[in-house]
């Protein structure tokens, strides 16, 4: 092996091996997610459909990816160790070959859905399509240099590390990670900011935590996949021979971390629009199953920041509050 590429086939090689211990995962949330759309208990939503459709088509394109990577390791360490001048030598002839780009075209297209969803996500919890506007338009830019990316990789005796093919990915990689690093910050700092004032308002008594806790931030957020492509930027705009790691990496969490929301939303503890708009300014909180709560913010002309709490109980003392 030449030294020069020792630490990229090392990389490359591990790199598989935690593609198939995160795609082990993968598969069981999937089937949970199923699961829990069979479930009798299950209030079906009419976006119930789209989203197990969703989750379906980012599994299969995910698998493609990992199979892809699983094949040309095989034919690279194992059918053609042989090959003259060694795996470094193949790499290099053949790191544009039909199924690579293929792997390639399946894993842009999984970003390009992760990060619409992301954005998707972004305008439910902030209820306000003013906020999606300057994401929008950084969206169709990274499109349009994952396509140009996409065909110059794909060229014969092109390779995806090197030459106008790694500027161009540059430029898209930049473009999408930047994209999810503002959409990740905007959904992370608006459920902090609306936890800290739900928490003041309702005390220990705070029946909206699961919509507002640690857990929703870095699910709804998409934080797994956004800290994984920064890894993968730095190393790959840098030439580290450690990108090919970051870059398994950061494609298996463009699936894992949506499969997350999906699973949310699914099970009824992720946020809607209903819930967005329980936090607006003149809005009322309200949390509606077989019995409902509701909090009402006033100001009283004595003391600012009064709360009038008001709670209805169906055939209890206590107030049940079921998720939506």
């Amino acid at each position: 092996m030449s030294e020069s590429m020792a630490l990229f086939q090392n990389a490359f090689y591990v790199g598989n091996n935690f593609n198939a211990i995160i795609y082990g995962m993968q598969l069981m949330v999937y089937f949970m997610t199923v699961r829990v759309m069979q479930s009798r208990k299950h209030k079906h939503a009419p976006s119930d459909k789209f989203f197990l459709l969703f989750t379906t088509i980012i599994l299969l394109l995910n698998t493609v990816f990992v199979a892809t990577e699983a094949v040309f390791g095989e034919e690279m360490w194992v059918v053609n160790a042989d090959y003259e001048g060694g795996m470094d030598a193949y790499l290099f002839d053949f790191a544009s070959v039909w199924y690579q780009t293929f792997g390639t075209a399946a894993s842009i297209v999984l970003n390009l859905l992760s990060d619409g969803l992301l954005i998707y996500r972004c305008w439910v919890v902030w209820d306000d399509l003013r906020v999606i506007v300057f994401p929008a338009i950084v969206y169709l830019a990274s499109f349009s240099l994952g396509i140009a990316q996409l065909y110059e990789s794909g060229r014969p005796h092109s390779n995806y590390f090197a030459g106008l093919a790694k500027n161009l990915g540059i430029g898209y990689t930049s473009c999408i990670i930047g994209l999810e690093v503002l959409v990740t910050s905007l959904i992370a700092s608006r459920i902090a900011f609306v936890g800290k004032q739900f928490g003041r308002s309702m005390g220990p008594n705070n029946v909206g935590g699961a919509y507002t806790s640690a857990a929703a931030i870095i699910v709804e957020s998409m934080l797994l996949s956004t800290l994984t492509g920064i890894a993968y930027i730095v190393t790959f705009a840098l030439g580290h021979q450690l990108e090919i790691f970051f870059l398994s990496i950061y494609v298996m969490m463009t699936c894992f971390a949506p499969q997350l929301v999906v699973l949310r939303v699914l099970s009824g503890r992720a946020w809607t629009r209903d819930k967005s708009s329980m936090f607006g300014q003149d809005s009322k909180l309200e949390f509606t199953g077989r019995s409902t709560t509701r909090i009402d913010h006033e100001e009283s002309e004595k003391e600012k920041g009064s709360h009038v709490m008001t709670s209805s109980v169906s055939n209890s003392s206590s107030v049940k509050v079921e998720d939506v």
